[in-house]
């Protein structure tokens, strides 16, 4: 009875037999992308790094929804572990139909207390492994000649934040790479698209200063942090055939922060 509701609901979801590969996936904005597209059809593989009981959490949530689903503890900091991400998507499922880059992290401080290390963890982790993941994804997108890839990029890339330069930087390379990208793969039918989160209620944000988010607040036009649900909604978005005429685009969604 279930397998025949859920293959009723399939019939009307936006995603319906497409496969998609989200890093990162466990807390935040990835796993609410995870979750978003799972409920409008999409199989999921997702990677993560650290925690195995989010992991087996989010798996959990996906199955109910009548979605297969695969998890792999990937360092994607590491080429050779990014490929066998994407070759565990082509084993079980044949194709990649959508890949979200969301894997990152911050190291932020004044430049002038910067270690090398933190330079270093940040480009690694947040450009570097996006490289990684995306340059072993390719081939097979272009084999395909379909295909939709979303890089999570900040707002931090685009105007930049204090205390921020390793991440900023990071986030900025993002945006050159989504751009160039766009335009060499769009010949083969391949989508290139990121999105740029302003201030978002998540762990990393969580962290903040009481005082320091109160400032962050007075800033904000629309006076709140974002959620990740909304993120993962423009995500849905970019990643559905509504947009199949966007490409090479970054999309804020900062609630007014980087309003020039």
């Amino acid at each position: 009875m279930k397998k025949v509701f859920f293959a009723k609901w399939n019939k009307y979801m936006k995603f319906k037999d497409k496969v998609a590969i989200i890093t990162g996936a466990t807390r935040g904005i990835g796993r609410a992308v995870a979750l978003e597209l799972a409920s409008g059809g999409c199989d999921i593989v997702f990677s993560y790094l650290k925690s195995d009981d989010l992991a087996a959490s989010l798996e959990e949530e996906i199955k109910k929804m009548g979605r297969i689903v695969i998890s792999a503890k990937v360092d994607t900091r590491d080429y050779a572990k990014a490929g066998e991400l994407i070759a565990l998507c082509k084993e079980k499922f044949g194709k990649i139909d959508i890949l979200v880059n969301n894997a990152g992290i911050t190291r932020d401080k004044a430049l002038m207390l910067m270690e090398k290390k933190d330079w270093e963890e940040v480009i690694d982790t947040n450009l570097n492994g996006l490289f990684n993941v995306t340059r072993q994804a390719i081939v097979t997108f272009l084999k395909q000649k379909s295909g939709n890839i979303i890089n999570i990029t900040s707002i931090s890339g685009i105007i930049g934040l204090s205390r921020q330069t390793n991440y900023s930087a990071s986030k900025a390379g993002i945006i050159g790479f989504t751009k160039a990208l766009a335009k060499e793969v769009a010949p083969f039918g391949v989508r290139v698209n990121a999105v740029a989160p302003g201030f978002i209620d998540t762990d990393m944000t969580a962290e903040l200063k009481d005082n320091y988010r109160e400032k962050i607040l007075e800033g904000l036009p629309l006076s709140r942090f974002g959620e990740p649900r909304e993120v993962a909604k423009l995500v849905s978005f970019l990643a559905s055939d509504a947009a199949d005429y966007i490409t090479g685009q970054v999309v804020r969604i900062d609630g007014g922060l980087g309003i020039q």
